[in-house]
């Protein structure tokens, strides 16, 4: 977790700012640079940005450390493309690199020293905050506006109608829009993984609704055990109007919130009125 001062740096904004300064790491500039960067499929798309005006390889994968290991021994163990050194990381507060097989949370602050270092270099200028780093990335690059409700303890049967209901729609979705044109949806699916580095094929591992403009519903079920399935629910919206970039993210979302309650009927069919964890 990286935290500044009164300040909460989300996880998908970390990865994407590590990504955008990783010529400042020692890690990186010394092999070179920076060549590709993973995501998992919940985890916002704020590092898509910085991949596509860098120029990275890209992936979005199904959430699970696993499928970053494959793509850091693309060369060495499948004899294909060499795509490290990578960046990589989920929503849940992994971060990482090709230097270890896992999630490094101390690597991923040492990134961030470096990063304060060189804004820091001139010890006679004003201290250069996280948060000012963060918001200078917002006015390059956007703001993807996140959030995460899970619905815990959830009737297994109710968790599976729900999504079932959402794949159903799939059809009468595309092409939808909601207040007055403001929101339309660019396409629905269930995500599913073709891995480019071994062949394997990972299904079901999620709903994804995608709208114009970049915002984005997801819902995946977790926790399918004796206490009752949990729904996550991510909300995500990308902005990159400059005057709406430090807008509370409850704000933000408010409106895209309200449409993923509506499209998933999430009352409805779990008859819970309320998440139970937002994050």
């Amino acid at each position: 977790m990286i935290l500044g001062r009164q300040f909460f740096v989300t996880p998908s904004d970390s990865l994407a700012i590590i990504a955008a300064h990783a010529n400042l790491i020692p890690f990186f500039s010394l092999q070179g640079g920076l060549k590709s960067v993973a995501r998992s499929m919940p985890t916002s798309g704020a590092v898509d940005r910085v991949a596509e005006k860098l120029g990275l390889d890209l992936f979005e994968v199904p959430t699970g450390w696993k499928f970053f290991g494959n793509i850091m021994d693309s060369k060495d163990i499948y004899k294909g493309k060499n795509f490290n050194p990578m960046i990589c990381g989920e929503e849940s507060f992994g971060t990482g690199s090709n230097h270890v097989r896992e999630k490094d949370g101390m690597w991923a602050v040492l990134a961030w020293l470096s990063i304060l270092a060189h804004y820091n270099a001139d010890a006679s200028a004003p201290f250069v905050h996280v948060e000012n780093i963060v918001k200078k990335h917002w006015e390059t690059y956007g703001r993807n506006f996140y959030v995460r409700y899970d619905y815990e303890g959830v009737a297994k049967d109710n968790a599976t109608a729900l999504m079932n209901t959402l794949i159903g729609s799939f059809g009468g979705l595309v092409g939808q829009t909601f207040l007055d044109g403001k929101y339309q949806i660019e396409s629905a699916d269930e995500f599913e993984y073709l891995d480019p580095i071994d062949g394997s094929v990972s299904s079901h591992q999620g709903i994804r609704i995608l709208f114009v403009g970049g915002s984005r519903i997801i819902f995946r079920l977790s926790g399918t055990a004796g206490s009752g399935a949990t729904i996550r629910m991510y909300v995500e919206k990308y902005e990159d109007d400059a005057a709406k970039l430090l807008l509370p993210v409850r704000e933000a979302l408010s409106e895209m919130v309200t449409i993923a309650l509506e499209i998933s009927k999430m009352a409805e069919i779990t008859g819970m009125q309320a998440p139970t964890v937002i994050t």
